[in-house]
């Protein structure tokens, strides 16, 4: 019975070391430079050149079109757009999760194909809306950009972006216990170790997946008030599910079918009265801002997009 069991776990092992040499084997979608440039400092300047870009599988379907943004050092852009305009896929061309099919992300001037992408990656800051947790403490969730960092610039992180009110809360602080995609802790306070994750890296350059989308009313301010406390110094890129955090931006760009369409603050685009007059006025009709006892949630951007598609 000894030798069976023995035999099973030898097995499972041969298939599942197969598998890690086929994903080992995988060659990296974004390859290195032949003699890539060391990256120190940001200031933080973006520019989107012509860009086009297509995911593979997608049937040579490109998810942009020749799109070109710049992003002035400090300054925090949010991208609004229906489902399927691009604004995730700028967020990760940025990262340089993928490179683009046609034309030029830089950073400060400088390609990013042609950047060392371990020290580049060292100076951003990506917030997904999913933010993931590793079982672990409290703790060891804000420090895992930094492992080597003190409890007291953890500390100092977490109160920066209004975190450590929560985490004090906790009943054993920030020894409390967090299980795997952090169990046991409620959306908003996932993602405000997040945020006080991204604060303790200290990025030249953040870039925010909004996850307010699914937070109620209470739990959204408070997120957003963090959000706002990280994004103050930086250049930041947010994706921008409410319209309520794109008002907040230094300047608004709404995206459709992978172009931009619309460009400007919030307030140049209402006078403009198009699609992002339209969004508004939609929003404020279904519980947005301008209504003083609205629901608990708020209507995404890309839903109101699919209601005032016409």
């Amino acid at each position: 019975q000894q030798l069976s069991q023995v035999f099973d776990g030898y097995q499972q092992a041969v298939i599942g070391l197969g598998r890690l040499r086929s994903l080992m084997r995988t060659p990296a979608g974004t390859p290195p430079a032949d003699d890539p440039r060391p990256v120190g400092a940001l200031r933080g300047e973006v520019e989107f050149d012509e860009v086009s870009f297509g995911y593979a599988g997608g049937g040579g379907q490109e998810v942009l079109h020749g799109l070109s943004l710049r992003v002035a050092p400090g300054e925090t852009v949010a991208l609004v757009g229906a489902t399927g305009a691009g604004k995730s896929t700028v967020v990760k061309l940025l990262a340089r999760f993928h490179d683009p099919t046609a034309g030029t992300v830089r950073v400060d001037g400088q390609d990013l194909r042609d950047l060392d992408l371990t020290g580049y990656r060292r100076r951003l800051g990506l917030v997904p809306q999913e933010a993931h947790l590793f079982s672990g403490t409290v703790r060891d969730a804000i420090a895992y950009g930094r492992p080597d960092a003190t409890d007291a610039e953890v500390e100092a992180a977490a109160r920066a972006v209004g975190a450590h009110e929560m985490i004090a809360g906790l009943r054993l602080g920030y020894l409390q216990p967090v299980g795997e995609r952090g169990r046991g802790l409620s959306a908003g306070q996932r993602q405000l170790l997040a945020l006080a994750r991204a604060e303790l890296v200290d990025p030249d350059l953040l870039l925010l997946d909004e996850a307010t989308a699914s937070l109620d009313l209470a739990t959204e301010r408070r997120v957003a008030a963090a959000t706002d406390a990280l994004s103050r110094r930086r250049t930041t890129v947010v994706v921008a599910h409410r319209l309520t955090t794109a008002a907040r931006a230094d300047r608004v760009v709404v995206l459709d079918a992978g172009t931009v369409v619309e460009t400007g603050t919030h307030t140049s685009l209402l006078a403009a009265r198009g699609t992002y007059h339209r969004l508004w006025e939609a929003f404020r009709q279904t519980g947005g801002p301008a209504v003083a006892d609205g629901p608990t949630t708020h209507p995404t951007t890309d839903a109101l997009v699919k209601e005032n598609a016409g």
